[in-house]
């Protein structure tokens, strides 16, 4: 279990609760040793989280107390909010109902001021029919993640169809268009395609290994070739 969601389960263990909890009970719910659950409790204490109590007696929260995941303050979790609404437009199904789902569970714990005040944002992402409500950037994304060489019809800017195969690298969102860095095997080069011009597509049941020549570094290098 990563840290930080440590340090969370262990705030939540403790809300609400009218008697202290043990640092063996702690120690058993979050599956750690009692020193970790020393050091933990003793590292939120030193950054401000109201936690009552010593060790061999237990902990609570300080009566009164309602706090947010790691302390979030307003302007974080409005940022948080503005985030979550533009990758459920823009990031494709798959991470927009990830992002919806993580900002619920952040929400479930923040006292109601706060809570309310993370739903004023005005800053919008309007989900409307668009790219990536079609299914088309979650297949790219797991091409990318599972290093797919991927076979596809594409079209480029004067509409002339070629047939590829491809090395996916990365997606980038500019604003108004996406596209995907690859490497292509036609053109023996890294190249950049739209997304929305690619015809058909399909993997090929092959994967790749990045190599230190035709790899996302090199490719970064070679979009970026001042740096």
């Amino acid at each position: 279990m990563r840290r930080a969601d440590r340090l969370f389960l262990l705030i939540h263990a403790l809300r609400g609760r009218r008697s202290a909890l043990t640092a063996q009970r702690l120690a058993e719910t979050l599956a750690v040793s009692l020193r970790t659950v020393y050091r933990d409790v003793a590292d939120l204490q030193r950054s401000g989280v109201p936690i009552e109590g010593e060790a061999g007696v237990g902990y609570m929260l300080r009566k009164g107390s309602d706090i947010p995941p790691l302390m979030f303050t307003a302007d974080e979790l409005e940022a948080l909010v503005v985030g979550t609404r533009f990758v459920r437009a823009f990031g494709g199904v798959r991470l927009g109902r990830e992002a919806a789902a993580a900002l619920l569970k952040i929400e479930a714990v923040l006292p109601p001021e706060l809570r309310e005040r993370s739903e004023r944002t005005r800053i919008f992402a309007p989900e409307v029919d668009r790219l990536e409500n079609s299914g088309l950037i979650d297949d790219l994304h797991a091409a990318v993640t599972s290093a797919q060489v991927l076979r596809m019809r594409y079209r480029d800017n004067d509409a002339r169809a070629s047939e590829r195969e491809i090395e996916p690298l990365c997606l980038a969102f500019w604003g108004g268009s996406w596209t995907l860095g690859a490497w292509c095997r036609l053109r023996e080069d890294f190249r950049n395609f739209r997304p929305d011009r690619i015809v058909d597509y399909s993997p090929t049941g092959e994967t790749f290994v990045e190599s230190k020549e035709r790899g996302l570094a090199a490719y970064l290098r070679a979009a970026n070739p001042l740096k």
